[in-house]
């Protein structure tokens, strides 16, 4: 069965994307870290045969831009808070294990992605904390798929990572290694800090 690998990230519009970081880095720089790191992690993970690189866009009517792999197919997440899209996501593709990730890990690696479907050989659920409560990957074996993984979280809370393995606790779960996501200004910093 083929391996789907999931990347949920808004059309990288100015004032449309990490709105937290905007107000701590503006508007200009956080816009262009988005599109950038969005367009790297595309291109490093759509070059990998290992999965089928899916990119999941927000709006529905998102257009299109330059540098998405001509191999990645395009989905819409729908509507709803980000657990009702990831769900529908999960739901929708074909058979196979799905890890989503999101666009703003600047530290993801196919080497990442790769230990991810690994757990899913054998166990149900795969889950990679971010540092902050949240999570940068989550991958389920769906077989059958999880119902009700992403209900009652409170996005960007601090608590995501805790209340979706709540949702979870009949499943099989795995930890894969931390990462982190760039949120707010506090992230943008320790994440320069980490390239010096």
């Amino acid at each position: 069965m083929k391996q789907h690998l999931v990347v949920f990230a808004k059309q990288p519009v100015m004032g449309a994307v990490k709105k937290r970081l905007a107000k701590d880095i503006g508007l200009v720089k956080a816009t262009w870290f988005y599109r950038q790191n969005l367009t790297r992690i595309l291109r490093i993970l759509a070059r990998d045969s290992r999965w089928q690189l899916w990119l999941a866009l927000s709006p529905e009517n998102a257009s299109l831009w330059p540098g998405i792999p001509a191999n990645t197919r395009i989905i819409t997440q729908g509507h709803g808070d980000l657990g009702d899209r990831m769900d529908r996501v999960m739901q929708s593709l074909p058979p196979g294990p799905v890890a989503i990730i999101g666009s703003d890990i600047p530290g993801v690696l196919p080497r990442h992605i790769n230990c991810v479907f690994n757990v899913l050989k054998r166990d149900d659920v795969v889950i990679g904390p971010a540092g902050d409560g949240g999570y940068w990957v989550i991958g389920m074996k769906r077989r059958p798929v999880p119902r009700g993984a992403f209900k009652n979280v409170d996005w960007s809370s601090g608590m995501e990572m805790f209340q979706t393995l709540g949702n979870l606790t009949r499943w099989n779960r795995r930890w894969a290694s931390e990462l982190h996501d760039i949120d707010d200004g506090d992230d943008w910093d320790a994440w320069r800090r980490r390239l010096r």
